[in-house]
């Protein structure tokens, strides 16, 4: 199953309540509602979010769950402590789930809106 997640970078607070009150609004009307919204303030803090490093991490787990952090470190060839922040950052945003089975990236696609 295809699963995306709409990445906003910049906007405003008031673009963020129309996406919330549409979803709302559809739900009310016994719409589905199934869409997901990760909002990054400004350009400055995707850009730490989502280095090429990140993206290779999230694009690994997606195609290879991980038991443990360690065991994605020695696969990405990369510092524990590194690929263990990134692990944190994506998963309190969502992207990357921890649960019994381990580590693992649910997402085939991820949309990004830049606002200018």
């Amino acid at each position: 199953m295809s699963k995306t997640i709409d990445m906003h970078v910049g906007g405003s607070f008031e673009d963020a309540d129309k996406r919330f009150i549409g979803a709302w609004q559809r739900a009310e009307a016994g719409q589905p509602v199934s869409e997901e919204y990760l909002t990054f303030v400004d350009w400055e803090v995707f850009a730490r979010t989502m280095t090429a490093k990140q993206l290779e991490l999230l694009r690994y787990l997606r195609s290879n769950p991980r038991t443990s952090i360690s065991g994605l470190a020695k696969s990405l060839k990369r510092d524990y402590r590194r690929v263990h922040d990134d692990v944190d950052i994506f998963s309190r945003a969502g992207l990357i789930e921890r649960d019994a089975d381990g580590l693992h990236a649910d997402y085939t696609e991820i949309s990004t809106v830049i606002a200018l």
